[in-house]
Order: structure tokens, then C-alpha cells, then sequence
């Protein structure tokens, strides 16, 4: 299934994305989410190298798509059985072109086709306007999630599907 709004298109992750999701994902903490954390904090989240290897291990074991426009990975989600949506990152050059509306409702998508009554997130400080205006409502205030020993607060979220 694929999602369309202007030249944006939606489809499954495949392991030629990994390096394009992995820039992705850097970009967005390292060029956005300076306005919500310390320096120190973003680079934990995003470190100047990874693994690669686990990275698509990762992307390949939940569900996850990917925001293309004129076949450049712009964004990406992923989504697990259970309904965890973990992963929300769209790259700071496309961001307000719809590019997250559509991965999230992509995500939607799935959920229902799983079975599922409610999508929950841990979105951080930077990303929890976005998930309001989607229709996610805060459960409560994680003051300690830490990532390679910085702690990055962020918001348990989630959104009824029924």
C-alpha cells in the first residue's frame, strides 16, 4: 500500500534504505532537536557513527516505511506488532510538506491491519507537538529515559485507533 500527497510517496522500508534512513534520522536530532536538548544529549541520540548492520537489523524487525519524493528518503516510521510506534524522523529539508501526516498514517494502517486498537510512542520534546496535531494524547511525563548515559526526558503518547 502507498500514500501519496504531492510528489511524496510512502512505501515499505527495503535494506537499500539503511544508510538513507540512518541520515535521516541523524539530521532530524542533530539539526532539530538542538532546540529542545543540550549538546551533549543530542549527540548521545545520535552519535557520529552506528552499526549499521543493526540499524537495518532493527528497521527490518518492526514494520517500517519510508517518505520518498522523487526517489530521496525524506522520512521514515516504524511501527511493531504490539504497536509501538518508535521511530517518527522526517529530514529537516522536508519537514511541513506532510511528510510525517503521511508516515503516521501509514503506521495507522498497519496497526489496524494487525488488529490493533491503540498506536503509543515515547515522542520527545521536539516531537510532541507533531504527535498532538495527529491526534496523540500524553499519558504521562518519562523524566528518565537515558540513552549512552544522557538522560533525554520525553512523553509516553498514544492515539485510540477505534
Amino acid at each position: 500500500m502507498s500514500s501519496q500527497s504531492a510528489a511524496i510517496v510512502v512505501r515499505r522500508f527495503g535494506a537499500r534504505d539503511t544508510l538513507a534512513t540512518w541520515n535521516v534520522f541523524y539530521a532530524a536530532v542533530r539539526e532539530t532537536a538542538v532546540a529542545d536538548y543540550s549538546p551533549e544529549q543530542v549527540v548521545a541520540w545520535a552519535p557520529d557513527s552506528i552499526n549499521l548492520t543493526e540499524w537495518r537489523r532493527r528497521r527490518l524487525g518492526s514494520h517500517t516505511f519510508v517518505a520518498v519524493e522523487n526517489e530521496v528518503v525524506v522520512g521514515f516510521v516504524d511501527v511493531t506488532d504490539e504497536g509501538l510506534l518508535d521511530m517518527l524522523f522526517v529530514h529537516p529539508d522536508w519537514g511541513c510538506r506532510g511528510a510525517a501526516r503521511l508516515l503516521v498514517q501509514r503506521v495507522i494502517a498497519q496497526a489496524e491491519d494487525l488488529g490493533l486498537s491503540r498506536v503509543h510512542t515515547h515522542a520527545s520534546r521536539t516531537a510532541r507537538p507533531v504527535f498532538e496535531r495527529l491526534g496523540f494524547v500524553v499519558d504521562r511525563v518519562n523524566e528518565q529515559n537515558w540513552i549512552r548515559g544522557q538522560n533525554l526526558p520525553n512523553y509516553d503518547m498514544h492515539l485510540d485507533l477505534i
